[in-house]
């Protein structure tokens, strides 16, 4: 299940790159949030002493493993690095669809 993306944080770009496979272990439910427990009313008013979420170490070790195979990807394709890292933005008269990256 994919959401709606705004149209104006997205540039198309002719940029390519090839990854290799990812872990199976890399799974959209491994990004999902846990829903917050609600409140009754007598709950409402009470300091929160609930901690905050800590990242588990099996995520911390797929994120390092995942960092493995994608940095050198993203190095070995010229200047791909600082484009993505770059921030996008148009000004007045500037149309995406007629420009090529």
């Amino acid at each position: 299940q994919w959401s709606a993306t705004e149209t104006k944080a997205v540039v198309s770009t002719q940029s390519t790159g090839e990854l290799p496979a990812l872990p199976d272990s890399l799974t959209d439910g491994l990004f999902k949030r846990k829903p917050k427990p609600t409140k009754n009313e007598k709950e409402m008013f009470v300091e929160n002493t609930a901690e905050d979420p800590k990242i588990s170490a099996e995520k911390i070790a797929l994120q390092k493993e995942v960092d493995a195979l994608v940095v050198p990807a993203v190095k070995s394709v010229d200047m791909l690095q600082s484009y993505l890292r770059s921030r996008f933005t148009l000004t007045k008269g500037q149309f995406p669809h007629e420009m090529k990256f």
